[in-house]
């Protein structure tokens, strides 16, 4: 067993024993010097419980509390159990130990009506005051955390999905959140134990009165009075002795429970107290009034006054920061302060955020986590969607407002700079037609969809039903945004890609495949080379998810080459199956665009005297290519496999979402059937 290991094991054992102790004390006899300890034990502790509940920054830093409060009610009941077998088997005033006595004799002064009254008062303000009061703010508590769980649960989520936080600050949150929750309904039962406490008080003293008469008449040849007057006090000088802590443990109990977001309750309560001119000159003012009036103290309430009055002057009125009872920072400290939060507010800026959002004031709503904005739900949505389909793990989305933008507009950013922008309107709903005619006969707004470039409309919300049953998809504002960032996204993966997700990407390969990885990296390749034929996958929307393969085709092919785009030629042969997959017609069969031999000879030979033929087959590539995207089948080229990198090139620039795979990069097992044959000679 390691040292530390030691100390939990230790408390567990601790407390084992302290429960048993308990137990002991109710059940065995006790000489009076020890109960007489066990008594100062339970006021020390009684006095540590309510000075650590006032102290403590946060109620949950408290988090034994109950289960405490749960041993120190047990601990004095048993108190009472061993006290009362003391009184009622005693033969004189000190059987009880010496504490009961003193409190019997100079507490109370011998006077047993005195000691009632007196039992009586801490008993109500204990019970009727204090419990009850913390108790109905427990139940409050206990209640309104319940409920608002989902609602920060739901924050956090949205907090995690627009980049605010990481992932180990929104467990930990959540571990906050449970443990505000099991603690507050901890509270809410434990609170019966402390009113329950005071009840037995009650019962213990009547049984002790009661019980020491009947004994000191019966078997002791007591006179009534005398009996009266000897148990009497015992029992109220027992009673005042459990009282006091059970005051104690119960006002510690209120404190935690009504305390709310001050880190240090001491300081708050000053400085919120103290730092108001007026209301502490109103207060001496009324205490010169009542010194003024017959028959009262004049130079007490007089005295009491002026200093009121004093304090006044010292106070500032100025705000107290959030409650902590923090005055504003002394003139002379104020430029170095500034010049500190100055600096800190410029290196903040400094870095440049890799994937950002913008919007106007209209869309607020939509990005508010308190409102649980329906977009920060589906941007967190959209990040698993492509970690699945793309295999990238999308970084945090960083979205801030700018009242200088159109209301509805919004602009999205990548690495500092803006990618695309539109404008959307928020108590509206988008109908797209991409035929443009079957919203002729609707009123709205015409625009452009603007993810595809579509012609759609802007409606009334109330003429959706009209626009779904003509043929278009509607969708609301924040259906717009989604899918337009997704497909941005989705364009711009290997952007995405840096050094430190590539690693990211390797460290979790590496915890599957560990032998693949040490292999490659670094004897093989670099990091950086691996990251760049990453890139060069997702450049092309090729999903790098499954690592294992990618990872196996690199170790088997870089001892060979070490270029990068050779390498990732060989990675998309390795990965033929899930290419071919993807590009699948709605049969099941591969039904690509290929070149006729003249169109292949014509972007090999590649010299400056066949642009315009090679310009006139690329136009065709896309007219074919776009006949096919409106039509909802997948536009997909097949070439020879040294011609793939150089078609993939053209299409990239002038026919997006095209396509490109080679005849080495078709699953054999699918059905090949071509689509369409595209000549050189049609373009020349």
């Amino acid at each position: 067993m390691t040292a530390a290991a030691l100390p939990r094991p230790r408390g567990q054992w601790t407390m084992a024993f302290a429960l048993l102790g308990v137990l002991a004390v109710a059940m065995a006899p006790l000489p009076s010097v020890v109960f007489d300890l066990l008594i100062g034990v339970s006021l020390c502790l009684a006095a540590l419980t309510f000075l650590v509940a006032f102290y403590v920054e946060r109620p949950t830093d408290f988090s034994a509390f109950p289960s405490l409060l749960l041993f120190v009610t047990l601990f004095r009941l048993a108190l009472n159990v061993a006290s009362t077998r003391l009184i009622l088997t005693g033969n004189d005033a000190h059987a009880a130990g010496a504490v009961i006595a003193a409190f019997g004799q100079f507490v109370i002064r011998g006077n047993f009506v005195v000691g009632a009254v007196v039992f009586l008062i801490l008993v109500i303000v204990n019970f009727v005051v204090i419990t009850k009061g913390a108790e109905r703010i427990s139940e409050v508590s206990a209640r309104f955390t319940l409920d608002s769980m989902p609602g920060k649960q739901m924050a956090i989520d949205a907090d995690l999905g627009a980049g605010l936080i990481n992932e180990k600050d929104a467990r930990e949150r959540r571990k906050g959140i449970q443990r505000e929750a099991d603690f507050h309904g901890a509270m809410d039962g434990a609170s019966k134990f402390v009113r329950g406490d005071a009840i037995a008080g009650l019962l213990v003293l009547a049984v002790n009165v009661v019980g020491g008469i009947i004994i000191g008449i019966a078997q002791k040849g007591m006179s009534i009075g005398g009996a009266a007057q000897t148990y009497t006090v015992l029992s109220i000088g027992d009673g005042l002795v459990a009282q006091i802590p059970a005051l104690l443990v119960s006002t510690g109990a209120a404190l935690l429970t009504t305390r709310g977001e001050d880190p240090e309750l001491g300081r708050a309560l000053a400085g919120q107290l103290l730092t108001r001119k007026r209301p502490m000159q109103v207060t001496g003012i009324t205490l010169g009034v009542i010194g003024l009036l017959p028959g009262m103290p004049h130079l007490l309430f007089l005295a009491l006054g002026a200093i009121a009055t004093w304090a006044s002057t010292r106070a500032t009125d100025a705000r107290p920061d959030a409650g902590d009872g923090r005055t504003a920072a002394r003139p002379a400290e104020a430029p170095r302060h500034d010049e500190k939060v100055q600096r800190g507010e410029l290196e903040a800026q400094l870095p440049v955020e890799l994937l950002g959002l913008e919007v106007g004031l209209d869309l607020l709503g939509m990005v508010d986590a308190a409102r649980s904005g329906e977009l920060l739900t589906r941007v967190a949505a959209l990040r698993k969607q492509l970690a699945l389909e793309l295999g990238v793990i999308v970084p945090p989305l960083h979205i801030r407002d700018d009242l200088r933008m159109r209301p509805g507009g919004y602009r999205v950013l990548l690495s500092g700079v803006v990618i695309a922008e539109a404008e959307v309107h928020v108590h509206r709903v988008l109908a797209i037609d991409p035929t443009g005619t079957a919203l002729k006969h609707l009123p709205g707004e015409a625009t452009t969809e603007p993810t595809f470039g579509l012609p759609a409309k802007w409606l009334l919300t109330g003429d959706r039903a009209r626009a779904e049953a003509a043929g278009a998809t509607v969708v609301d504002a924040a259906a717009v945004i989604a899918t337009h960032l997704t497909e941005l996204l989705r364009r711009n993966a290997h952007e995405l890609l840096g050094r430190r997700e590539a690693q990211e990407l390797l460290d979790i390969a590496g915890k599957h495949n560990a032998k693949v990885v040490e292999e490659l990296i670094p004897h093989l390749m670099s990091m950086g080379a691996v990251m760049q034929v990453l890139r060069n996958l997702l450049r092309e929307s090729v999903s790098i998810r499954d690592m294992r393969t990618i990872l196996e085709a690199l170790a088997d092919h870089a001892g060979a080459t070490k270029s990068t785009d050779d390498l990732t030629e060989m990675v998309r042969q390795r990965l033929a199956r899930r290419l071919t997959r993807a590009q699948l017609s709605g049969d099941g069969s591969l039904r690509p665009l290929v070149l006729d031999p003249r169109a292949e000879s014509l972007l090999r030979d590649g010299s400056g005297r066949q642009a315009r033929a090679i310009s006139k087959l690329t136009e065709d590539i896309a007219a074919r290519a776009r006949d096919l995207a409106m039509r909802d089948e997948p536009p997909l080229l097949v070439v020879a496999p040294d011609l793939r990198r150089i078609v993939a090139g053209i299409a990239s620039r002038h026919v997006p979402g095209l396509a490109v795979m080679s005849y080495r990069e078709v699953d054999p097992g699918v059905p090949f059937v071509t689509r369409g044959v595209i000549s050189a000679q049609e373009s020349a």
